[in-house]
């Protein structure tokens, strides 16, 4: 029997969410919409599913336990590491202000613009390119996601950071780690607590993994 969105919603919430407003993005964002047309029928099902690039879409209820980490405000400007195509992206458009999201793959942030333009998400901008470096002329921002991993925070990303502000990120080489709630605290980022284990492809570029395009 296919999985519906209230099916996905129900996961979420057996996941162990409790921020209301997250909820209601699951409700209101069709994961439908944002993943390859011929996995549609896969959408509702709490599991990443492939892309282009030997990427994948993160697990949904992973994006939930992450983006519930960051304890996200109405009025926060969010940076996101890894665009994918979309979903995860518009369910942080519906937590804060505004949400710049960058991929490294210039096809898949075609793909996610498109994605988000078609279900008017307005208050997002996607850019092409590394991720590692943050996009420093859009910054700073009060939280940042990044949906890949690599074994340190990249620096650019803590600069990019309000103190005070919060970032959550796999922390590993790739296959096997753990996600990580950090804080900037008076320039520093503190690490604050471990959110959960995952897999994750690996954070490309300048101040990550070499690779890529």
């Amino acid at each position: 029997m296919e999985m519906t969105q209230a099916d996905l919603v129900d996961v979420i919430r057996i996941a162990g969410i409790e921020d209301q407003r997250l909820i209601a993005a699951f409700e209101t964002i069709p994961r439908a919409g944002f993943v390859p047309k011929h996995l549609v029928g896969l959408a509702y099902e709490d599991e990443p599913l492939p892309i282009p690039h030997d990427q994948v879409t993160t697990q949904p209820s992973l994006s939930a336990v992450m983006i519930e980490a960051l304890e996200l405000k109405p009025s926060d400007r969010v940076l996101e590491v890894g665009s994918g195509y979309g979903f995860q992206t518009a369910l942080l458009a519906q937590l804060c202000a505004h949400v710049t999201s960058i991929e490294i793959w210039a096809d898949l942030a075609e793909v996610a613009r498109s994605n988000l333009g078609a279900h008017a998400i307005e208050n997002v901008e996607v850019v092409a390119g590394d991720g590692s470096l943050g996009v420093p002329d859009r910054g700073p921002f009060d939280a940042v996601l990044v949906s890949a991993a690599f074994t340190r925070v990249p620096k650019p990303l803590v600069d990019q950071l309000v103190d005070g502000g919060r970032l959550v990120q796999p922390i590993g080489r790739g296959g096997d780690e753990m996600v990580t709630l950090f804080r900037k605290t008076e320039g520093w980022l503190v690490e604050v607590r471990d959110v959960i284990p995952a897999r994750f492809v690996r954070l490309v570029g300048e101040e990550a993994f070499p690779g890529g395009l």
